[in-house]
């Protein structure tokens, strides 16, 4: 994410206030001067020549009066954001005499190019959101002190920006030029660079060399360009040594880029055209904590055996909606995450997930999974984990063998015939468990389904086909759905289960005005939200004190 500029803390000062203020103006201490936010069309005269600290946001200035600002020989900070300032406005010399000026904000303006003359003092310049479309040699050259620059949101075309721009300015850290009309990486960035933004440009190619110098570089943002294979070489990021997150997402490219860097830990290649990751290309990457190629072309083949076994120390794998159709195999030891929704698996065997027993996230929801193809031990080796999703498959039956330290367990959109206590035993750590979307009725839950899930708080079992509140449900219970059923009645022993009940969910049922006991609820002091919209009568209850009733849709 690109980093937002601040207005610098201002500490306490010493000095005494001082004696005049411009008109309508705060002045909260000697060097300090308030003026944002009052419509202004005119520069506030009558600015004390002490004042460090000028602050002119939200106004509708057009124009910089020289001769004003001249007099603020000691000025270190101007905020000049939203306003209607043009180049015009804004004369060449404006800031020459500013000598002492660390901070200048001037985003969200009329700017057509960017102030030919900054002073050798600025260390942060925000221009973003503008209409920029040239930078000149001494904007951001010759600055020893320059750290940030926001160029963001303008119109710069690399005939935009001159080779020069940052000469002798070796101290930049942070250079945003996303959202412009750049074609191709810039040559002659500082090599002191250590964040570089230049997604949402138009950059096809980044020259050979043009990233060599940058050592320090940690953090490059490339995503949402025009980037294929043929605009990256095999030295594109080899140099960058300290380079930590590399997003290349939303491009064009066909395959993983070649010498990654051994510090990489988050690589982006999510939404590109990659048919198949070839191991040789992620060697260099040991060091790779997160890889995430959601929204590729990936096949049967796309993930050869063992392609990503040199990354031992890969925490999560993305896959999400690619053409996968069984769970890669050879993955690395000490994978915590595996997100795989929305490909085509249709089976898990019995040692497909042996390879990654550290796994706390297992995402396979809306794949092609059935019963019959689940083994009964593919779960088994799963010691660590703490969610599985398996929504929006084809399964008719809870899986066996689900590992005890599940946190999460998501079902819904299948076709669950049935809720058996014997797939459930075990599950003591289980808080959240979903069946929403499955047809169930309330004679599909066997006694005791519930009796050992005794750190539940969370129960969807939303749009079924319940007729009643199923009995017996764990008294650990905070969050219950009941919404989209065909529950008709709520007698007095609804809810004697579960005393800590927080919010329930009853929207869209088939509850009249007389269907809820008037004692349904007085065992649950806890209660506070309770939803009935969308039945055929607004439902009227009574509730403990300080519970909310979520009104009926189109009530009164």
């Amino acid at each position: 994410m690109e980093e937002d500029p601040t207005f610098p803390h201002l500490g306490e000062s010493s000095q005494p206030l001082p004696r005049a203020c411009p008109s309508r103006c705060s002045c909260p201490r000697a060097d300090t001067v308030d003026c944002a936010g009052l419509d202004l069309r005119v520069f506030p005269d009558n600015i004390t020549r002490a004042t460090q600290h000028l602050s002119l946001q939200n106004n509708q200035l057009q124009e910089l009066p020289y001769n004003e600002l001249s007099r603020l020989r000691g000025l270190r900070t101007l905020n000049l954001h939203h306003n209607l300032l043009s180049s015009e406005g804004l004369p060449d010399e404006a800031f020459e005499s500013l000598t002492q000026l660390e901070h200048i904000y001037v985003a969200n303006n009329k700017l057509s190019v960017a102030p030919q003359f900054l002073p050798r003092s600025i260390r942060v310049v925000d221009l973003a959101a503008n209409q920029v479309m040239e930078i000149f040699p001494l904007t951001f050259g010759e600055k020893p002190a320059l750290r940030s620059v926001y160029l963001h949101n303008n119109q710069l075309a690399n005939t935009g920006l001159p080779l020069d721009a940052f000469r002798g300015s070796e101290a930049v850290a942070t250079l945003s030029l996303s959202s412009n009309r750049l074609r191709y990486l810039p040559p002659s960035l500082p090599p002191s660079l250590e964040r570089l933004h230049l997604q949402n440009n138009f950059i096809s190619k980044v020259p050979r060399g043009a990233l060599g110098r940058h050592r320090h570089l940690r953090e490059l943002y490339l995503q949402h360009n025009k980037l294929t294979d043929s605009g990256l070489d095999n030295s594109t990021f080899s140099k960058l040594h300290s380079l930590e997150y590399l997003d290349l997402s939303h491009n064009q490219l066909g395959s993983v880029p070649a010498g990654l860097p051994g510090n990489l830990a988050v690589l982006h290649l999510g939404r590109n055209r990659i048919r198949q990751v070839e191991g040789a290309r992620l060697r260099g990457a040991r060091g790779l904590r997160y890889l995430l190629l959601q929204h590729n072309e990936l096949g049967p083949s796309g993930l050869p055996t063992g392609a990503l076994r040199p990354l031992r120390g890969l925490h999560t794998l993305h896959l999400y909606g690619n053409g996968l159709d069984r769970v890669p195999q050879a993955l690395p030891r000490r994978l915590r995450a595996l997100v795989l929704p929305h490909n085509h698996v249709a089976a898990l065997g019995a040692r497909d997930l042996a390879a990654t027993p550290r796994l706390l996230e297992l995402n396979l929801a809306y794949n092609l999974l059935t019963s019959a193809r689940v083994h009964r031990r593919a779960f088994r080796r799963l010691r660590a984990l703490h969610s599985l999703d398996l929504a929006g498959n084809q399964l008719t039956q809870l899986p066996s063998g689900l590992p005890v330290t599940l946190h999460s367990l998501r079902l819904q959109r299948n076709r669950l015939r049935a809720l058996e206590p014997e797939p459930l035993a075990g599950l003591v750590q289980l808080r959240e468990f979903s069946v929403a979307h499955n047809g169930l009725r309330v004679g599909d839950i066997e006694p005791g389904t519930w009796h050992e899930l005794q750190a539940l708080q969370v129960l969807d079992l939303s749009h079924n086909q319940l007729s009643f509140v199923p009995p017996d449900l764990p008294e650990t219970l905070e969050e219950l759905h009941l919404q989209g059923n065909r529950i008709g009645h709520i007698g007095s022993e609804a809810f004697l289960s579960t005393p800590r009940l927080r919010a329930l969910f009853l929207r869209a049922n088939r509850l009249h005005m007389t269907s809820i006991s008037a004692e349904a609820f007085l065992g649950l002091p806890h209660l506070r939200v309770v939803d009935t919209a969308g039945n055929p009568e607004q439902v009227l209850v009574r509730l403990p004190p300080k519970a909310t009733r979520a009104p009926r849709a189109g009530g009164s």
